[in-house]
């Protein structure tokens, strides 16, 4: 007998067919898709993000929330537009989260978890925007800069859960029955449970040091912006000497989840091979003189790397 939620014969037919949304409720695995879209896209802001700062076009735009003091769309200036373009993908990320919200609202069974992290979603999107407008008006603070990134991390913490959460009843269901070290088994032993939360701190300091790197540095966002007063050659070797912890970790937990037969194993090592790739960008940068097209890799690798950890330790 198919359930409310296994047959698409009513779905078909109905207009909003793409997201499984039928009638007055949306099917989990529909909602699934909403949630991994609003990831997906919070992702995308941040390379966008980066970008303004990469091309030096941080006052693009020197007003907020207008981009000059008359004018609401930019001129046809290169840094006018690149920051307004960036201003335009918030638009895109709104559409996200309130499909996020609305969804969870509307899925069938209801999950109060579901509802509150989406509700994160929208309150960590306005702060993004009350920031960024400080941004702006304090010319490229470096400290706003930093808070303005590790925002965006928490950011995709909250989406990255709220996906995995998104997926759990339905993915659990299907995986009833499945031999032991299938996909969807979640590892029992404690210590490892330990050290998958121990991976989530440590990320998160490496991605605190990796603010500090950019602050001291040279990227600004624009020539008038101030920096850090600390030597970039120091805080990189903090950042390394985090980084190398954490890789030491990611591959002892990764040998525990593989020693017990758990899938978890799988983005465990996926994890590690992105911390290699990760630590590779970062030193060729460091010794060709910060090339901007390395340092857009370098976070955009970082946000698919925070993503993993969150994911593996939720």
């Amino acid at each position: 007998m198919r359930g409310p939620y296994d047959s698409q014969r009513g779905i078909r037919h109905h207009r909003f067919r793409l997201l499984g949304l039928y009638h007055r409720c949306v099917a989990p695995p529909a909602y699934a898709r909403l949630t991994r879209f609003a990831l997906w896209a919070l992702a995308a802001i941040v390379v966008t993000g980066v970008s303004v700062r990469l091309t030096g076009s941080g006052l693009g735009c020197e007003d907020w929330p207008t981009c000059s003091e008359d004018r609401f769309v930019a001129d046809l200036e290169y840094h006018a537009l690149v920051e307004f373009v960036n201003r335009l993908f918030t638009g895109v990320v709104a559409i996200a989260v309130i499909g996020a919200v609305l969804g969870s609202w509307r899925r069938r069974p209801r999950r109060t978890d579901l509802i509150v992290l989406s509700l994160g979603l929208v309150a960590g999107v306005l702060a993004q925007v009350g920031l960024g407008a400080l941004l702006v008006l304090s010319e490229l603070d470096p400290r706003f800069t930093m808070g303005h990134f590790l925002l965006s991390m928490v950011l995709l913490w909250n989406a990255a859960v709220l996906d995995v959460r998104a997926r759990s009843d339905f993915e659990s269901a299907g995986a009833a029955g499945r031999p032991r070290g299938s996909p969807g088994e979640r590892p029992t032993d404690g210590t490892t449970r330990l050290m998958l939360w121990a991976v989530l701190v440590v990320g998160g300091a490496l991605l605190v040091t990796g603010t500090l790197v950019t602050g001291a540095g040279p990227h600004a966002g624009d020539s008038r912006a101030e920096r850090l007063p600390l030597l970039v050659r120091e805080v990189a070797r903090i950042h390394s000497i985090v980084a190398l912890i954490l890789l030491g970790m990611v591959v002892w937990t990764w040998w525990r989840l593989r020693a017990s037969g758990s899938a978890g194993h799988v983005r465990m090592g996926r994890i590690a091979v992105l911390l290699v790739v990760q630590g590779a960008v970062g030193y060729t940068q460091y010794f060709t003189g910060v090339p901007v097209l390395l340092v857009g890799i370098h976070v955009a690798l970082a946000s698919i790397t925070w993503i993993e950890i969150v994911k593996a330790a939720h």
